[in-house]
């Protein structure tokens, strides 16, 4: 009875630990399978004669060992033997060279047994429980989770998941202006996953783009269902960040459906972020127009691109040269952030030109469509487009020759007339 006892006692302690370890039943059974296994090895020098029979239903466990009979006198190893006399005595029938299975109770192995068993089945459990944690968070990089801030130090915080598990959220990895106290809950992404000796780490972030991205989808459906994507994403986080969106769907505003009525989804982003300002674009495949489109709100009179270089250069009238900048050189550097261009600024002489004409005025003679055209390769004005080549307007504004001509026949007709 008293054996029976220590073996329900000792099931029960890893009922607990299964519990506790959220480990499944097969893989619980394998490693008590394994523990005792590892235990008798260690004190007979082999478990390969031993069936190990793991009842989870029941919540017991049965061993039992095969011993060969042979003649008294040829005992050498009564692990793996059994003399003939003792064999007679559980059946009388047994010859030699018969195998005779008999149950053993691990708790007459002794009290060192027991404990090198608990120590050996706490060592597994402990690092399929790391291999667990690791393969659960390597799979969550890139997903927002929240957490509860256990501990906070000067150079990180320590969280506690549902689980748990800790997670580290280091300083450079939280918005500048980010307090939490012991209890808060931390909404962030999980940027990645170390694992340095069977210790894994699992580092947040609030600063990452991927961030960002997910807090967008949370809040805008139609990025979520896939009807909206969110191309690139620029960010200085608790400063400002600069998003390109596209839709698939021409009769949804992408930049619209992401800002919401009067602001209603990006309001909660930004408070998220700690106020940080948030510019939605419409991104486009033009680079011309898309580096227009990025270094808004300033409007730029022309632009010259270098594809090759991934280099621009932007002219602008002078009241708009700080706006493109933006305080503190943000705007430019998201600028250049979103497009993966290098963008110099340079302040438009000729934007001034009393002398020059906005294309918009010749709205009578040239149609809108090839006025917008022209604009999107960045000429604004008259002057804008008589700076450039007939091949380069062809090719840039994908315009037709004739077309081309028309224009550069009506614009220096303008100032020949002057």
């Amino acid at each position: 009875m008293a054996k029976k006892q220590e073996t329900i006692s000792m099931i029960d302690t890893f009922a607990e630990f299964k519990e506790l370890k959220n480990i499944d039943k097969t893989t619980m059974i394998n490693v008590l399978e394994e523990s005792f296994r590892n235990v008798i090895a260690k004190m007979f020098g082999t478990d390969e004669n031993y069936d190990v029979i793991i009842n989870p239903e029941k919540g017991d466990f049965e061993i039992w060992r095969n011993r060969i009979v042979v003649a008294d006198e040829e005992l050498e190893d009564s692990n793996l033997q059994i003399a003939l006399s003792e064999a007679k005595k559980i059946d009388p029938e047994y010859q030699e060279g018969e195998e005779v299975t008999d149950e053993v109770f691990f708790a007459d192995f002794g009290r060192r047994a027991i404990l090198n068993l608990r120590q050996t089945l706490a060592s597994k459990i402990l690092e399929l429980q790391k291999d667990s944690l690791y393969a659960k968070y390597k799979d969550k990089i890139g997903q927002i989770i929240a957490a509860e801030v256990y501990q906070v130090w000067k150079k990180e915080i320590l969280l506690l998941d549902d689980d748990g598990n800790e997670l580290l959220l280091p300083k450079q990895e939280q918005i500048p202006s980010d307090f939490y106290r012991k209890g808060e809950t931390v909404r962030a992404v999980v940027a990645r996953v170390d694992n340095v000796n069977n210790n894994p780490k699992i580092i947040l972030s609030r600063t990452s783009p991927d961030f960002l991205q997910r807090l967008f989808e949370l809040e805008v459906p139609e990025i979520n269902d896939g009807l909206i994507t969110i191309k690139r994403i620029a960010r200085i986080p608790g400063e400002r960040a600069k998003v390109a969106v596209e839709s698939y769907d021409d009769r949804i505003d992408p930049v619209g459906a992401c800002v919401g009525m009067k602001g209603s989804r990006i309001h909660g982003i930004v408070r998220e972020l700690r106020n940080e300002n948030i510019d939605v674009i419409n991104y486009t495949a033009n680079v011309s127009l898309f580096i227009q489109r990025a270094i808004s709100p300033a409007k730029i009179s022309s632009i010259r691109v270098n594809e090759d270089e991934h280099k621009a250069e932007v002219y602008l009238r002078p009241e708009e040269v700080s706006l493109a900048i933006g305080k503190g050189g943000l705007n430019i550097k998201l600028a250049c952030m979103l497009t993966e261009y290098t963008i110099d600024v340079f302040r438009d002489i000729e934007g001034v030109d009393e002398e020059d004409i906005y294309l918009d005025e010749f709205t009578d003679e040239i149609d809108t469509w090839v006025i917008d055209a022209l604009k999107n390769i960045g000429c604004n004005t008259a002057k804008n487009v008589l700076a450039l080549s007939r091949e380069e307007i062809i090719e840039r504004a994908d315009l037709e020759e004739s077309t081309v001509d028309e224009v550069l026949r009506i614009l220096s007709a303008e100032f020949e007339e002057e």
